[in-house]
C-alpha cells in the first residue's frame, strides 16, 4: 500500500542555464509552498557541468539534479544522469540511449507546444521524430508551454498574465490522444512541469517578473506515492523519487487553482490483489475508487474515452471489462466554467 504522498516540481532552471534563480532561491520558493522535492532541468547546452554537487536537502526540501536535453528539437528531460551528457548533433535516438547507458531515465518534454503568436512568432521546441524507443513517457502538461500559446497580442498577454490560475489550459488534445494510443501497446507514464525560468523583464525603471519561481512551482505539480516516508538520507531518497517517477505511481495536479492533496485513484479487486496508479495487472473483479479532496467532477476515462461523470467527492465505478484506465478532475470556477485540475497515471487491465 502506498500510503504516503510527497509533492515535487519538476523541469526548473536555475542560474546554471537560462533561469533567473539560484539552487538555493528556489529552494527557499520551494519550502515556501510546501513542496516536499524538485528536480532542476537546466539546458545542458548552456552548462559545463551537471553540478550534481548542488543536490541534497535544503532544509525539508529535496533537491536534486537532472538535465533538459537538446537544442532547437526534441528537448528530452533526462533525470539519474552521473555526468554530463554533450547532446550536440546528436540524433534524438541516440540521446536517449546514451541517457540510459549512464542508468538514466527520461521523459519527452512538451512533444507538441505551438510556441507564442505574439512575441516568439510561434517558435515551438517540438519532437519530430515520434518513432524513438526507449523513453520512460511524456510530459502531459506543460505550464509555460500551455499559457504562452494563447498569447497572440499584447492584450491577450494581459489578460491571461492577469488570470493565469484561472485561465491556464489543460494537457492538448493531440498531446492526450498521442498518450492514450501508446498506452493500448505498453505501459507509459506521464509528469508534468512548470518549466519555470524565473525570467524578469525591464520596462524603464520597473523590473518585472511575470511568473516567479514561488508561483511556478505549485502551478503544475506532481504528487508521488510512495511506501514509506520520504527517506532523509539523499542516496535513498533519490532512489524513491526516481523509482515513483519511472513506475507512474503519481498524478499530476495544478495545485495553484486547488490544493490536490489526498487525490486517490485505485482499483480495489474482489480478491483482493488491488493495484494503483502505473500498475498493470490482469482484468478481475473489482472496481475503481477515486476520492477528491474538494468539489469537483471526476471523469473516468477508459482507452482514450469519457466511460463516466461524476460531481462528487467519490466515485466508485465496477470493472466491466479490460482497458486503460484513467482519472480527469475539473473544478467549476465562475465566470471560466470547467477548468482543468487533476491528471492521473493509468491503472491497466489487460
Amino acid at each position: 500500500m502506498f500510503d504516503f504522498e510527497v509533492i515535487g516540481n519538476l523541469h526548473i532552471h536555475s542560474t546554471h542555464s537560462d533561469g533567473k534563480g539560484t539552487v538555493s532561491e528556489i529552494a527557499e520558493a520551494a519550502a515556501r509552498v510546501g513542496l516536499d522535492f524538485i528536480v532542476l532541468n537546466d539546458h545542458s547546452y548552456m552548462t559545463d557541468a551537471l553540478h550534481l554537487e548542488e543536490e541534497g536537502f535544503y532544509g525539508k526540501v529535496l533537491v536534486l539534479v537532472g538535465s533538459e536535453l537538446g537544442v532547437r528539437f526534441h528537448h528530452y528531460l533526462a533525470f539519474d544522469l552521473k555526468q554530463r551528457l554533450a547532446e550536440h548533433n546528436l540524433p534524438p535516438q541516440k540521446v536517449i540511449d546514451e541517457v540510459a547507458a549512464q542508468g538514466g531515465f527520461g521523459f519527452l518534454a512538451h512533444p507538441f507546444e505551438k510556441g507564442m503568436p505574439f512575441s516568439e512568432k510561434s517558435i515551438a521546441y517540438t519532437w519530430n521524430d515520434l518513432s524513438v524507443k526507449g523513453y520512460q513517457g511524456i510530459c502531459l502538461w506543460n505550464f509555460t508551454s500551455r499559457w504562452k500559446e494563447r498569447v497572440r497580442t499584447i492584450f491577450h498577454g494581459l489578460f491571461f498574465l492577469a488570470f493565469k490560475t484561472q485561465t491556464l489550459k489543460g494537457p492538448s488534445r493531440k498531446t492526450l490522444a498521442f498518450w492514450d494510443q501508446a498506452c493500448q501497446k505498453g505501459r507509459m507514464a506521464v509528469i508534468g512541469g512548470s518549466d519555470a525560468h524565473g525570467t524578469n523583464f525591464k520596462w524603464g525603471p520597473w523590473t518585472i517578473v511575470p511568473f516567479t519561481y514561488e508561483y511556478l512551482l505549485n502551478s503544475i505539480t506532481v504528487h508521488l506515492f510512495l511506501k514509506n516516508r520520504l527517506p532523509k538520507v539523499l542516496e535513498e531518497a533519490k532512489k524513491e523519487i526516481y523509482t515513483a517517477l519511472k513506475e507512474g505511481r503519481l498524478f499530476i495536479a495544478h495545485d495553484n487553482l486547488c490544493p490536490a492533496k489526498g487525490f486517490r485513484f485505485d482499483f480495489i479487486s474482489d480478491d483482493g490483489s488491488d493495484l494503483y496508479m502505473g500498475e498493470e495487472g490482469d482484468f478481475r473483479k473489482g472496481g475503481f475508487v477515486v476520492e477528491i479532496p474538494s468539489d469537483g467532477e471526476i471523469r473516468l476515462v477508459k482507452d482514450g474515452r469519457v466511460l463516466k461523470k461524476w460531481r462528487a467527492r467519490e466515485a466508485v465505478y465496477e470493472a466491466q471489462e479490460k482497458g486503460v484506465y484513467r482519472v480527469e478532475v475539473y473544478r467549476r470556477l465562475f465566470p471560466f466554467g470547467w477548468r482543468p485540475w487533476i491528471f492521473s497515471n493509468p491503472i491497466y487491465l489487460r
